[in-house]
């Protein structure tokens, strides 16, 4: 099995309106590869940002089954991390890596 590439192992961060209102907590959220697990986020996350990561929760969103106009279509599952960082640190994701 191939090894997982730590830049690949966090795809994107995820905005929304949840997560604007979690990063007042220091907590960001990032969409990661599916094998990915909570010690490699971690150290990922302190190599990409050079921050330090205190606890990390991991979310498996399931595929889901779409009706579009009498079709039946999937809309792809994934799996997200809800990164806690340490007290006064934060990451800039409109700066980008």
């Amino acid at each position: 099995m191939k090894k997982i590439n730590y830049i690949d192992s966090i795809r994107n961060p995820i905005i929304t309106e949840k997560a604007t209102i979690m990063s007042e907590q220091n907590k960001t959220v990032f969409k990661v590869h599916k094998k990915a697990n909570k010690t490699t986020i971690k150290k990922n996350i302190e190599k990409l940002f050079k921050v330090n990561v205190v606890k990390v929760n991991i979310i498996n969103r399931k595929t889901k089954l779409k009706m579009k106009q009498g079709k039946k279509s999937f809309k792809s599952g994934y799996k997200k991390a809800v990164v806690t960082l340490k007290k006064g640190q934060s990451i800039d994701l409109t700066t980008g890596i």
